[in-house]
């Protein structure tokens, strides 16, 4: 650890506070997860978590960026939580409790838990079914994506103080009802499949388009979602939808150096340069989906929403030019994944594959069919798509507004960057 020179205590701050940032933020979810296995205690290990990113925020600038900031972090958040314990007198519970015989699920764990990764251990356990769903999704927002209380309390459309006690509640459960913090046999992991890739896929889409803020792309977040992800497929090979997931994401994954340029605006798909795209990532994925629809075939079962989308996500990466991409194909795609998993956003999606196979009208007359403003009001992607295919479609001073209205709900810089120069582009359309 090096400590910076006096003159340059600003920029030393500066610095501390950015690698700080990121810093925490690719590894909250790992020292976290590690604290809740070793004490047991959710609300000690977050706590302990803060307590270590607040003596960062002082000691860094003062004594220097250690050389690894992710165990340094680690090191101090433990080493909290043991005089947290101690405070408690609570050490020689936990010891007492740590003498005793192996109880019967200890020791199915140790035969099946082979798998040693605290952050699957953390998601396995937010997603045990004895919790009900929506305290699930909740207890995930806020430990494993790293949501504060009022974030996850804004999710679901209730106060903080609310969420809070939801919170203290979905916690107090898991004690209570002795829910083991393991990854589970093979016999259960059936009926955690599909909560646990949906998290898989939150965490994922979170890393792929952050939704607020100054970061369109949290590059270590998805790496780590596909870190995770790919655990889990060893865990069932023989499961298309885990197979799937993983070929989607790593589909998504493939354009992540192409999304923005060297400014920080954002790109359109149509406008990156496909030949930076991940080629490694495009074929382990054709590989993945492939895999996938092989085992689908020898089930005799029906797709899934992940293969679907893994599918329409296939057609995009592998299409050579915007213009090649089969757009009719990833339409219908769109109609079959509505039939399995209906969402508003899928009709929305469905509306943009149609517009670009059949022109902006075919898709702006869906869209009106559709209906989505009851749904869809707030989404700025809903209005953003509405101007862009009035635009194209001719009729720039129609998209005005919904452009407007776009750039008031987006949540993140680069997107109300790339709004902003779209009305800038009409109205200089408009002056002329």
């Amino acid at each position: 650890m090096t400590a910076p020179r006096p003159e340059h205590a600003t920029s030393a701050a500066t610095s501390a506070r950015t690698t700080l940032a990121e810093v925490a933020a690719s590894e909250r979810l790992r020292i976290v997860a590690t604290l809740i296995r070793t004490t047991g205690d959710w609300d000690l290990a977050e706590d302990c978590f803060h307590d270590a990113v607040t003596r960062a925020l002082t000691t860094w600038p003062e004594r220097g960026i250690p050389d690894n900031p992710g165990a340094w972090l680690t090191t101090v958040a433990k080493n909290a939580a043991i005089d947290a314990i101690r405070k408690a007198k609570a050490e020689h519970r936990a010891t007492e409790r740590a003498a005793r015989e192996p109880t019967p699920e200890a020791e199915e764990e140790t035969v099946h838990d082979t798998i040693d990764d605290d952050r699957l251990r953390l998601i396995f356990t937010c997603c045990h079914p004895a919790l009900a769903l929506e305290n699930r999704v909740a207890l995930t927002l806020r430990t494993v994506l790293g949501l504060s209380v009022a974030e996850t309390a804004h999710v679901f459309l209730v106060s903080e103080k609310t969420m809070q006690k939801r919170l203290v509640r979905t916690r107090a459960k898991i004690r209570a009802a002795g829910i083991p913090y393991r990854v589970p046999p093979p016999h259960l992991l059936p009926e955690r499949t599909a909560g646990v890739l949906a998290v898989l896929y939150l965490l994922f889409t979170e890393g792929y388009s952050s939704g607020s803020g100054s970061d369109l792309i949290r590059p270590a977040l998805a790496d780590e979602a596909i870190r995770l992800t790919r655990l889990v497929a060893q865990l069932m090979p023989q499961q298309p939808e885990v197979l799937a997931l993983l070929a989607l994401e790593l589909f998504q994954h493939s354009r992540a150096t192409t999304r923005l340029d060297a400014a920080g605006d954002l790109v359109l798909l149509e406008d990156q340069d496909r030949s930076q795209w991940n080629a490694a990532a495009i074929s382990e994925a054709s590989r993945m989906l492939a895999d996938a629809e092989h085992t689908l075939h020898l089930l005799g079962a029906t797709p899934g929403p992940y293969l679907l989308q893994a599918q329409i996500a296939a057609e995009h990466a592998t299409a050579p030019t915007p213009e090649s991409t089969d757009f009719a194909r990833i339409a219908t795609l769109y109609a079959h994944l509505r039939q399995v998993a209906p969402s508003p956003i899928v009709d929305l999606n469905r509306a943009i594959a149609v517009a670009f196979s059949e022109g902006p009208d075919a898709g702006l007359a869906l869209l009106d069919t559709l209906n989505l403003d009851a749904q869809l009001g707030e989404y700025h992607l809903l209005h953003a798509t509405r101007a862009d295919l009035l635009r194209r479609s001719g009729r720039p001073t129609d998209a005005l507004p919904h452009y407007r209205r776009a750039l008031e709900l987006a949540p993140s810089d680069p997107e109300r960057r790339f709004l902003r120069r779209r009305l800038d582009e009409l109205g200089a359309a408009r002056a002329e």
